[in-house]
């Protein structure tokens, strides 16, 4: 395939998607040195087969940190495998916490603390006309929530989320060493926090509770390996739990109103906010996908795999594929529903899918009841040049 601008690739991905899905086989990416899985079929494939297509290297970033700043961070708690990345036993031991915690059960518990931080987010802005509201909102929202979820002191949720984003610039931004270094310092000071934090929490039913009774059960403070897994998987949560949904937000509100025809639809009908829900996650994957590496020679849609070689698996691609869904690159929230793979599937299926869905529905149906009226200030919305979590740099609304 043609090698594209690596940042042109990841603000608009979608046409390298288009031309990979039409072509016979894999393509490979230059811009990602990865094998590009595009087809729904081939996708599904892929997920349900771990044992073939290993998840190890998942999470691969763009740029690799100076030594003096992993050397900040190799000092520090944490450095251990987490459940993105990890395969077999110990991917099962460490998303079993995970599912209970955020278990619809869970979820459902913490619809009222939910909509309570919306409706007074959105009242902190509604007198103005006017919001940026990526800052302003689709930020704000999951970090609290998750915050909320984890336990953790609400005045100590901010610091502990831009930490959280600090480590995630470590990989994907490129910046001078004595900002890495600070990043790296920010990021430490978080975990020795979380470290604290786990040992108060081995009794509280939350989810950093259910993260230290499954991963360090038995009396006593989690020490050495067993500690070290849960600051890694709590600063995975904390990170992965609020940056998904941040996506999903930002590209829901910006496709709804884009088109002002599916707004005045959905404050018409509002029974179709569970639709639009799954048709803002179809059209735009939150995650546009993940690495995963092949463990023995195969051959995948007619292209032989090496073991070792790396495949991209587009989660983003699955959903706009000709076969599976009528007219995929239009949005629209009255279509017939199919089944999308935005939230992968199989045994690494997102665990936190029914979180993200729950603050998309309060979301939509605070705005379709408070502020029918709002639209975009302005048409072009720029996309931030990242594969991971695809959202809006900037989306500014007027009522």
């Amino acid at each position: 395939m043609e090698r594209v601008d690596r940042e042109a690739f990841y603000r608009d991905p979608y046409p390298v998607y288009a031309r990979a899905r039409a072509t016979q086989g894999l393509t490979f990416s230059g811009e990602l040195d990865a094998w590009l899985v595009t087809r729904h079929a081939d996708v599904r494939e892929v997920l349900s087969r771990p044992s073939d297509f290993s998840s190890r290297g998942a999470f691969r970033g763009d740029v690799t940190p100076s030594r003096q700043a992993i050397a900040e961070l190799a000092a520090a708690p944490g450095n251990a495998p987490v459940v993105l990345s990890s395969d077999g036993e110990a991917h099962q031991r460490y998303r079993k916490p995970l599912t209970r915690g955020l278990s619809a059960a869970k979820v459902a518990a913490a619809r009222p603390f939910i909509e309570a931080t919306a409706a007074e987010l959105v009242r902190s802005f509604t007198a103005e006309g006017r919001v940026e509201w990526m800052g302003g909102y689709a930020r704000p929202l999951p970090a609290t929530v998750i915050g909320h979820l984890l336990g953790l002191d609400p005045a100590d949720v901010p610091a502990a989320i831009r930490a959280g984003n600090r480590a995630e610039d470590l990989i994907f931004t490129t910046m001078p060493e004595d900002e890495q270094i600070a990043a790296a310092r920010e990021v430490a000071a978080l975990r020795h926090r979380l470290v604290a934090h786990a040992a108060r929490t081995r009794d509280q039913e939350n989810l950093t509770g259910e993260l230290v009774r499954g991963l360090a059960p038995g009396p006593g403070e989690p020490a050495g390996r067993q500690r070290d897994e849960i600051v890694s998987n709590t600063q995975n949560l904390m990170l992965a739990g609020h940056l998904t949904t941040t996506a999903l937000l930002g590209t829901a509100v910006h496709h709804l109103l884009r088109d002002r025809r599916q707004w005045e639809l959905l404050c018409a009908r509002p029974e179709l906010i569970p639709a639009a829900i799954e048709e803002a996650a179809r059209f735009e994957a939150p995650v546009q996908g993940f690495r995963r590496r092949v463990t023995r020679p195969l051959t995948l849609s007619g292209t032989d795999l090496d073991e070792g070689d790396t495949v991209f698996v587009s989660f983003a691609s699955a959903g706009r594929d000709e076969n599976v869904f009528a007219e995929p690159d239009v949005f629209d929230i009255a279509r017939e529903p199919a089944r999308h793979l935005s939230f992968g599937h199989g045994v690494h299926g997102c665990p936190g899918a029914l979180l993200a869905r729950e603050q998309l529905r309060v979301t939509l149906e605070l705005l379709v009841r408070e502020l029918p009226g709002i639209r975009l200030a302005r048409g072009e919305v720029t996309m931030a040049a990242t594969l991971i979590h695809r959202a809006p740099e900037e989306l500014v609304l007027t009522w």
